[in-house]
């Protein structure tokens, strides 16, 4: 694996995509808790008011806090945390470990930046992992726009709206994707009758504040997350 060659492909486009970097154990071990934990628990905790604005429907949970065995072996992954090092340098910090479900028949996650772009050193660095094929017949794949981390602020309009340069990712079992915060980045509806799960593994470089992430903006506002309440309303 050429480190620096996905580095400086992550600097260029903001994102990057490796295929089978994971072994298929482990990705099933993943699969098989995320699978027993939502079998009792689907219930979103976001706000309802959330869900209605942001047009994103996500249910998520953190299973190192519950120190779940195949997400810490993520977590200690020596390669995937020496690739981590080659992006940002050595003294990057974990944030969390994230597992976003949505169920089937769910709107997906609408067109967002994680966190705000009006400093360019000021981003988070989400390390996405795919447990289980993204079937494009199901939905549920990411979109990107190529570059857009250095194009600003996401540009008003509809939440699930058409961006020109788009880019569909398409993830199966083992695939890491590597996604700068200040992307604008999506994830389709899941049309089919299969749930959808990826989990993020986030950290952010060194001198970044841990709330960096509490405000992210959508093409229709911008919302934060630590105080649960709409902080900007964005118009077309």
């Amino acid at each position: 694996m050429d480190k620096e060659k996905i580095a400086n492909d992550f600097w260029r486009e903001g994102y990057a995509v490796l295929h089978d970097f994971f072994d298929t154990e482990l990705m099933d071990a993943c699969t098989d808790a995320i699978r027993d934990h939502y079998g009792v628990d689907q219930q979103s905790k976001h706000s309802d008011a959330f869900v209605r604005a942001s047009q994103t429907e996500v249910v998520s949970w953190y299973p190192l806090e519950e120190n779940v065995s195949p997400f810490v072996r993520i977590h200690e992954h020596p390669v995937l945390n020496e690739l981590t090092t080659e992006i940002l340098g050595r003294s990057w910090r974990n944030m969390c470990c994230m597992v976003m479900f949505s169920k089937s028949g769910s709107a997906g996650q609408a067109w967002h930046q994680d966190c705000l772009p009006e400093t360019a050193e000021h981003f988070n660095l989400n390390r996405l992992v795919y447990t289980h094929d993204i079937d494009p017949e199901n939905g549920g794949e990411p979109v990107v726009v190529p570059g857009s981390h250095r194009m600003g602020t996401l540009p008003a309009g509809e939440p699930h709206g058409t961006l020109e340069g788009r880019q569909i990712v398409k993830p199966r079992k083992g695939t890491l994707l590597l996604l700068h915060g200040h992307t604008w980045h999506r994830v389709l509806p899941i049309q089919g009758s299969q749930w959808r799960a990826s989990t993020n593994y986030r950290v952010v470089p060194e001198g970044v504040a841990d709330d960096v992430t509490d405000v992210a903006v959508y093409r229709n506002m911008k919302y934060n997350f630590s105080t649960r309440e709409v902080v900007e309303e964005r118009g077309e």
